[in-house]
């Protein structure tokens, strides 16, 4: 299921939402300059869990190796597909989040959830010698929240039925919560298929993240918000 546009418009300008976007991609197209010197540069600012394991156990007072990747990973993308795809959910989602959590929140809220995300990989995949990149994780946090915050609203959604195509409404705690169960189920497929030099998908982030983002949430949402939707909301 791919998402075209939800129901819930915004009652603010999302300063933050776009000023996140607007470094995914700048930076993305630093990256897309760097030609053969891409690896190296995603190697020093991906998460790579083996790297990051071996300087806690050798090297502990270097910090700046050991913490600053899971801050620079999560603005760092490996393709085209990666980042547009990314921004998109982004562009969907988190125009709604800011709103409900105010504009500076909202980016602390962002960076806590890519963050956890980041950990939770390393965590299940601690000697994965991958570098991991991407906004997933923190961009999960923000669907978790909306999760929370709108499981009434409704999703424009993109449905490929094998040769077929369908466009349908669908409320958002159907569609993410679909969306985070195949984000667990293909997380459990993926511990009996390790293989420490091969790619993929980080599908504990994206599950970690969301989960950091619909507890997070509560945490950092205003509490004088006035400018809701009511039946969009679960009863607390």
């Amino acid at each position: 299921m791919f998402p075209l546009r939800d129901n819930v418009p915004s009652r603010s300008w999302p300063v933050m939402n776009v000023f996140l976007i607007a470094c995914n991609l700048l930076i993305f197209l630093y990256e897309v300059s760097l030609g053969p010197r891409l690896q190296d540069f995603l190697m020093t600012f991906g998460v790579v869990p083996a790297k990051i394991l071996y300087l806690t156990r050798e090297e502990p007072g270097n910090l700046r190796e050991i913490i600053l990747p899971f801050f620079t990973s999560m603005f760092l993308h490996g393709g085209w597909f990666h980042v547009i795809s990314n921004m998109w959910f982004l562009w969907i989602f988190g125009d709604n989040v800011e709103d409900r959590l105010g504009h500076f929140r909202y980016l602390v809220f962002y960076i806590l959830c890519g963050l956890v995300a980041g950990w939770v990989h390393y965590a299940v995949n601690p000697t994965s010698g991958v570098p991991t990149v991407g906004a997933s994780g923190a961009i999960s946090g923000v669907m978790g929240a909306y999760y929370m915050l709108y499981p009434r609203a409704r999703v424009l959604t993109l449905l490929p039925l094998f040769v077929f195509v369908e466009i349908i409404e669908v409320p958002a705690f159907f569609f993410l919560g679909f969306w985070f169960v195949m984000q667990l189920l293909q997380g459990m497929f993926s511990l009996a298929m390790v293989d420490t030099m091969s790619g993929g998908v980080a599908w504990w982030a994206h599950a970690g993240g969301f989960a950091a983002g619909a507890v997070l949430v509560f945490v950092f949402k205003r509490r004088s918000y006035r400018g809701v939707y009511r039946d969009q909301y679960w009863p607390w």
